[in-house]
């Protein structure tokens, strides 16, 4: 079967990352900053909800509200009581960005739900869509669709596009081929995440590639907080009515995140890091943030004992609530 071309890549620096990370004016207010919307996290993974919130928080979202399960937003408002958090009957809710899917599982979703993501993935506000919320794809609102591998070759599948060899995922060029055609049959953004993370948007022939992480980043519920930085970065970039295209805020939103990821493992200057969990990269991201708008995405010691102090105060309020040892995770394959 013929392999699609392979298109033009350019790597996303930080100083690509920096000209898109928003500081507030000195009128700023919490809706001028941006207003993230999350209908994420479930009964069974609550966890997703409490990463995807938080990963909005620390990217700098002047405004979140989550709409879902009373257990997941229990949790969400035991760790991060500024949010405003409502049912899923809750009626319409007004965001410059949603963020849907993660900590979801298709396969027991209700009639519901199918019937309120799908009034969304037909609105005008851009939708960052991830892990069970993919199988409702594509749609006519603004999409970031954020899958790993397995949700990507499964995306494929269902669009009718050709079945991926291992060596195809494995070959970086052919990987960027296959992911612009994803986006350009998808008519929308693509973000495959990996080692390198790659961003296609449909018709712009040209692939952005993210290297900013480390492997300490393989670790379960990180998805559910890039998700989060997504929505923070589209939702500021809406609320200044500066129409970015979409797939340079999700390179955006992975450089941040690959560098917190960094921060958090205590990975520069020759150390090869230490083990992480998701909450450990959320608590990471306002000093990535600091750095890569300084134009310094080093790592010096202090930044690495600044991330244990505040992962050790983080994991006393999050264990408030919080009994089951798999809350925090994604929903597994």
């Amino acid at each position: 079967m013929p392999q699609p071309p392979v298109p033009p890549v350019c790597v996303w620096s930080g100083d690509d990352a920096r000209r898109l990370l928003r500081v507030p004016d000195p009128d700023a207010d919490k809706r001028r900053r941006g207003v993230v919307a999350l209908r994420a996290g479930s009964d069974a993974f609550p966890g997703a909800a409490v990463l995807g919130v938080e990963g909005a928080w620390r990217a700098g979202a002047g405004y979140v509200h989550y709409v879902g399960p009373r257990r997941a937003a229990d949790l969400v408002l035991a760790r991060r009581p500024e949010t405003v958090a409502t049912g899923p009957d809750s009626g319409s809710v007004r965001a410059d960005a949603w963020v849907i899917g993660s900590g979801t599982d298709a396969t027991s979703r209700t009639a519901g739900e199918t019937a309120a993501l799908r009034l969304l993935l037909s609105g005008a506000d851009p939708v960052v869509v991830d892990a069970g919320a993919l199988d409702l794809l594509p749609a006519t609102a603004p999409v970031i669709a954020t899958p790993h591998e397995r949700e990507f070759v499964r995306l494929r599948a269902a669009l009718g596009l050709s079945t991926l060899a291992e060596e195809v995922l494995r070959d970086a060029p052919r990987r960027a081929g296959v992911v612009q055609e994803t986006a350009d049959a998808l008519g929308a953004t693509v973000l495959l995440k990996g080692a390198t993370t790659l961003i296609a948007a449909a018709g712009a022939g040209t692939v952005l590639a993210v290297s900013a992480g480390t492997p300490w980043l393989a670790t379960a519920g990180t998805g559910d907080v890039l998700a989060g930085v997504i929505g923070a970065l589209v939702a500021a970039d809406r609320a200044a009515a500066a129409p970015t295209p979409l797939a340079e805020l999700a390179a955006t939103a992975a450089w941040l995140h690959g560098v917190a990821g960094r921060i958090a493992a205590g990975v520069g200057a020759g150390a090869e890091g230490r083990p992480i969990v998701a909450l450990d990269v959320a608590a990471a991201l306002p000093a990535a943030f600091a750095r890569t708008r300084a134009g310094d995405v080093g790592l010096s010691e202090n930044d690495g004992l600044a991330a244990n102090d505040d992962r050790a105060e983080n994991d006393g309020l999050a264990q408030r609530g919080n009994d089951d040892d798999d809350q925090i995770q994604e929903v597994p394959e």
